[in-house]
């Protein structure tokens, strides 16, 4: 079975969820998962299968979202024929609504199936952690009071693919609270509202049409750009904070090397207004996220490493 797009490609039904899925943004639930690992590495903790849980039910949340947000954003009418972000399943009608519903809501079971295993391991706090997930999820875009209408998005999404996903990570795995993952997590929750951000700010106007109030459509497109600088601006400015303190090691730093591909960014979202040179911003700042997460986790895990060859030593 296939569909055609707006531009008269055809897509298989694989593809379409595919498109519904949105791949290009799943970076930003691995970046946490790294960061959560490498603080339980860090601290003497670190269990690869509970990791790969985590980030396994992490990208099956993030799915599901991306399925609710298709889906609720165009029953609502923010994503019409004036779109100017990539194109949608459910705007396009590759899906129907039914198809969507269904598959949202295999996505969550399997979400919630990989999350027995988490709530096994970690108890109360990480079933409250799934449950509020999947609310949040689907709230942000769904139900009577659609919270990312109202200027929430981007709180939430700082919250729990920052803080929530960083801690929630090394939680399952150390089995204690760590105040060291909460401090972790910042960089990464600013680092992923800036997606949200670039989303946001390139759809101001289509937004504010539709009713959707989001925090780029009440701020103007000035001070989006704003925030987005300083999302950008405290990422980066932690990096040397945490090597000082001794919570992570110098290797951290080699996520400096990132600058330039953040200031390439901060002036492509600070002189652009057009789709497509946004919607490469939104998928430059993703990668940005992940590989931030990437080389910064590499100074928790290397400051635990020393401390382990020290110990035995």
């Amino acid at each position: 079975m296939t569909s055609a797009t707006a531009s008269g490609t055809q897509l298989s039904a694989l593809q379409a969820w595919v498109l519904a899925a949105r791949p290009r943004t799943l970076p930003v639930s691995v970046g946490p998962v790294l960061v959560g690992t490498a603080v339980a590495f860090g601290e003497g903790g670190a269990r690869w299968l509970p990791a790969c849980a985590a980030l396994v039910g992490a990208l099956l949340l993030q799915i599901g979202s991306n399925l609710a947000n298709d889906l609720f954003d165009f029953e609502k009418g923010a994503d019409g024929a004036d779109r100017i972000g990539p194109v949608r399943a459910s705007q396009l009608g590759l899906l129907s609504a039914r198809q969507m519903r269904v598959g949202m809501s295999l996505v969550f079971a399997a979400a919630a199936a990989v999350g027995v295993y988490l709530v096994w391991l970690g108890g109360w706090p990480i079933a409250c952690v799934g449950v509020a997930s999947i609310a949040a999820a689907l709230a942000y875009t769904g139900g009577p009071w659609p919270f990312g209408y109202r200027g929430l998005g981007d709180l939430a999404v700082f919250v729990f693919f920052g803080v929530v996903a960083v801690v929630g990570t090394a939680y399952v795995q150390t089995g204690f609270f760590s105040m060291l993952a909460v401090f972790a997590s910042l960089p990464v929750g600013c680092l992923a509202t800036a997606i949200l951000v670039v989303n946001n700010t390139r759809d101001i106007e289509t937004d504010a049409a539709a009713g959707k109030r989001t925090l780029a459509v009440r701020l103007g497109r000035d001070a989006s750009r704003w925030e987005y600088r300083l999302l950008l601006f405290l990422s980066f400015a932690s990096l040397p904070l945490f090597v000082a303190s001794g919570s992570a090691s110098l290797a951290s730093l080699a996520a400096l090397g990132l600058l330039p591909v953040a200031l390439r960014l901060e002036r492509v979202v600070s002189t652009r207004t057009d789709g497509p040179s946004l919607n490469e911003a939104l998928a430059g700042t993703a990668r940005l996220g992940f590989l931030f997460c990437l080389l910064y986790s590499l100074g928790f895990a290397a400051k635990g490493l020393a401390e382990g060859l020290e110990k035995a030593l």
